[in-house]
């Protein structure tokens, strides 16, 4: 099995969006595959700070990750990557293609020059919690969100 790291194509939004849905936690807020989906990925693959990536099996989506650069005052004008919805097909759990993905998304935050990356995870995935500190994340600041309507 040849297992490679890439952009995602455009054509391939469904297949991600499917790994999206293919979670109880994240399925609740999601839908099936939609318009604002390809303008989101239009946005997405505009910005040369925005990556949606995705884990590349043997030409079949495995995994996906949003990984975006952020620049910032903080931290003496610090870049920061932000890592976000990081999914792996059900039937490849536990096999570390997680971890292989973060691996390759902290590289790519280092070689872009940031000096942090971060993420968030839902509370209710303590098993995603758990693999994220055993990469070395630790659960230093409070995360608030608020959904606008």
């Amino acid at each position: 099995m040849v297992m490679i790291f890439r952009d995602a194509r455009r054509d391939e939004v469904s297949q991600v969006v499917a790994l999206l849905m293919s979670d109880p936690i994240t399925a609740s807020r999601e839908e099936p595959l939609s318009e604002a989906y390809l303008m989101a990925f239009d946005d997405i693959a505009a910005d040369p700070r925005n990556r949606l990536i995705v884990a590349d099996l043997d030409g079949k989506v495995a995994g996906t990750l949003q990984l975006t650069l952020i620049p910032g005052l903080t931290r003496g004008g610090m870049l920061r990557g932000q890592i976000e919805g990081v999914h792996v097909a059900s039937g490849l759990r536990g096999q570390g293609l997680g971890r292989a993905m973060m691996t390759w998304a902290i590289g790519e935050a280092r070689r872009a020059g940031c000096g942090i990356v971060q993420l968030t995870s839902d509370k209710r995935r303590t098993d995603a919690i758990r693999f994220y500190e055993s990469l070395g994340f630790e659960a230093s600041h409070e995360g608030l969100k608020i959904v606008l309507p």
